[in-house]
This record gives C-alpha cells, structure tokens and sequence, in this order.
C-alpha cells in the first residue's frame, strides 16, 4: 500500500487551456499500470482545447457546473456526482460555465507512448458561446 497525502496543484499548461485551470495529479501512468487521472478545477469561462484520447477518457464532476462539447456540437451540462465517458478518438472539449467553476476527477488509459491524448487547437469564444446557448445559459 502507498499512502499519498498531498499532491502539489499546478497551473495547468496555457498551451492546452483557455482560462485559469488547476490540477492534482493523482496518478500518473506507469509501468504496468497505465491509468493516468487528475482532480482539474476550472474557474468560470476557462475550458480545454479540443482533445482526443486514444482509449476515451472518463470525467467524474466533484463540484460545481460544467460543459462537455463534442465536435458535431452536442453539448451536456455537468454537475456534482454526474459521470461523462468520451469513447476514444472523439474530439471533444470540457470546463467551466461562464458564471460557476466546475472540478472533474479526469481518466484516462494510456498507449505505450504515454497518456493517449492528442491535444488539438483552442476553442474558440464563438464556440464555447454557443455551447452555452446550448444549455439555455
């Protein structure tokens, strides 16, 4: 057993996110093992780029109000004790509403060469304005 009793946040890279975005890593991928998942806070407004895991990722919302955005434009509204699956491959974006932060737990089963996750252009403010319209924000 390893107990683990702190986990420094970080600022999440400006390169992969709109917005003030902070992450706990709570396990990285290794050797046999290769889940690699994250507690990710995102204060309103800030998002992903569009992203694609090769092996899908899993989202657990642990407080707060968020967006989940795909690529043909469905669009979900997230909150507290909802769990969201991206299948693999499928571009997709999430974060904050524009009034609320949101905190997901993020998962995801890495390839042989890391975490999986192909990270792809920002979203833009038209996009994410009308992901809100969306859920009637």
């Amino acid at each position: 057993m390893e107990h683990i009793t702190e986990t420094p946040t970080v600022n999440a890279p400006a390169e992969r996110f709109t917005g003030d975005v902070y992450l706990n890593v709570i396990e990285a991928p290794s050797d046999p093992a290769r889940l690699a998942s994250a507690l990710v806070r995102f204060t309103p407004g800030a998002r992903t780029n569009w992203h694609s895991h090769a092996k899908g990722q899993v989202l657990y919302v642990t407080d707060g109000v968020g967006l989940v955005g795909t690529r043909d434009g469905n669009v979900v509204r997230i909150t507290a004790g909802e769990t969201v699956k991206c299948p693999a491959g499928e571009e997709h974006w999430h974060g904050a509403t524009d009034t609320t932060l949101v905190a997901h737990i993020a998962m995801v089963v890495g390839d042989e060469s890391g975490d999986g996750t192909t990270w792809l252009e920002p979203v833009t403010d038209e996009q994410y304005t009308a992901a809100l319209a969306n859920i009637g924000q």
